[in-house]
């Protein structure tokens, strides 16, 4: 008997649209928006499709049986609403999230919190750089501690980060530090004193980071913005 499984699947080759979707018999499928433009390399089986950029698998979804139906995973479009924020709460991937159960209660109180403090479009960029940290953190990790965070009063996604640390290394409070609240209110001002304190892991326990450069959005902006691009060419025109 062969050593690998027989695949029952069909390898097809769509192009990913502008909305960060790919066309599959007649559904629509979301995938990372950073292939927008690009062709993707697709596994069809019975019951779900894989995305595929090479041999690594970007993209999964359960697979669609109506005609012009879509799947979206909020995950595909956080580049793109971390430059425009004021399109988060719209989003229809949003709404399937909180469907399938992804976008919790925590998440909601956490983008509240956010909301109140620095406003809404920079409390809705604080929750979606804390959704980007799903990728390199547990999401059960992370829902502690954004619980941890809302708890003290605090929605600095930096100790959101180290809070899920310690809760996956099970870090007690004996080995751990006290720390000030220092976060700023929108403007540079310092908060008025709750008398909070924040639990953090020692320097030694946790490792800083290498620091990490935003991708390239100048793609996603000329593709989100065309009239703007529009309008800059008219302007050119009239002066010249």
């Amino acid at each position: 008997m062969p050593a690998d499984d027989y695949d029952c699947g069909i390898d097809l080759t769509p192009t990913v649209a502008r909305n960060s979707r790919i066309t599959v018999r007649q559904c629509y499928y979301s995938v990372p928006a950073k292939f927008i433009g690009t062709k993707v390399r697709v596994k069809l089986r019975a019951n779900e499709l894989w995305v595929f950029d090479g041999h690594k698998v970007v993209a999964r979804h359960p697979r669609l049986t109506r005609r012009y139906t879509y799947h979206d995973i909020l995950d595909h479009y956080l580049e793109i609403l971390l430059v425009k924020p004021g399109a988060f709460a719209g989003a229809s991937a949003l709404a399937q999230a909180r469907a399938e159960g992804g976008f919790t209660k925590v998440h909601e109180a956490f983008w509240a919190a956010a909301k109140k403090k620095a406003g809404d479009r920079e409390g809705t960029r604080m929750l979606i750089e804390v959704l980007l940290l799903h990728r390199q953190l547990p999401g059960e990790a992370l829902v502690t501690s954004m619980k941890t965070c809302l708890r003290i009063g605090s929605v600095s996604t930096d100790l959101v980060a180290i809070e899920a640390r310690k809760a996956m290394e099970g870090t007690d409070a004996d080995d751990a530090e006290l720390l000030a609240d220092t976060d700023e209110e929108p403007g540079g001002s310092a908060p008025p004193d709750r008398g909070a304190q924040v639990i953090s892991l020692r320097a030694r326990r946790l490792p800083p980071d290498p620091p990490q450069a935003l991708p390239d959005m100048s793609k996603y902006d000329r593709l989100l913005s065309p009239v703007a691009s529009r309008d800059s060419q008219t302007r050119k025109g009239h002066g010249a």
